[in-house]
């Protein structure tokens, strides 16, 4: 399969992700919504309060979990029709101590397809331990901004809890996603992510750097 001419680097479709809990009567647990579009090449920071969604939506834009409804495509095709192995040939997820969930195969590999790129296309970074005393954070920085001029997508997800993490934010993003209780709202810029009362509720403090 090839990607569709000037297709955008990621389509997120009314993606949901619902959990639920109990055999006999069904009781919902959590719940991810999000539905957004990123047509090209740049750095996303990505926020929100522990137990959000973010994980969960970095999982389902990688294809390492199961959506409940919606599709994920990226450079046009459906991550989720990839075939399982080569998933992240489309989009790479970076966690210190991730470990794929597992979910049910739909369909066996064979029916599937071959991914359109060699190379991810997205790369994910969940919650990067920033050391400011050895000189990691610029090596970082640095390797963000080469994925993105090589045409890649990335995205930067941090819990800040310092004023230098909504810097560093601040610094090199050019758009965010903020995630509070499955819900997944998008902002082209930092002063527009801050009029959201949610986002300087969660940042508290910190917003004023």
């Amino acid at each position: 399969m090839n990607a569709p001419l000037n297709a955008p680097l990621l389509q997120v479709k009314g993606l949901k992700k619902i959990y639920q809990t109990g055999l006999l009567k069904k009781r919902e647990t959590f719940r991810l919504e999000a539905d957004f579009n990123i047509n090209s090449s740049q750095i996303v920071g990505v926020m929100g309060p522990n137990g959000s969604g973010k994980t969960t939506m970095f999982e389902l834009i990688t294809g390492s979990n199961q959506p409940t409804a919606g599709e994920v495509l990226c450079a046009g095709q459906n991550i989720h029709n990839v075939k399982y192995r080569s998933r992240d040939r489309l989009a790479i997820h970076y966690h210190q101590s991730y470990q794929v969930r597992h979910f049910s195969k739909t369909k066996p590999s064979f029916m599937l397809e071959n991914p359109v790129t060699d190379y991810p296309l997205i790369h994910l970074f969940d919650e990067p331990q920033f050391n400011t005393q050895d000189g990691y954070i610029g090596f970082m920085l640095e390797f963000f901004k080469k994925l993105k001029s090589e045409g890649r997508l990335v995205f930067l997800c941090v819990h800040p809890n310092e004023p230098f993490h909504v810097k560093i934010m601040r610094e090199i993003c050019d758009s965010y996603l903020f995630v509070q209780k499955g819900r997944v709202s998008q902002a082209d810029d930092y002063d527009t992510l801050l009029e959201n009362p949610d986002v300087t509720n969660y940042l508290g403090s910190l917003a004023q750097y």
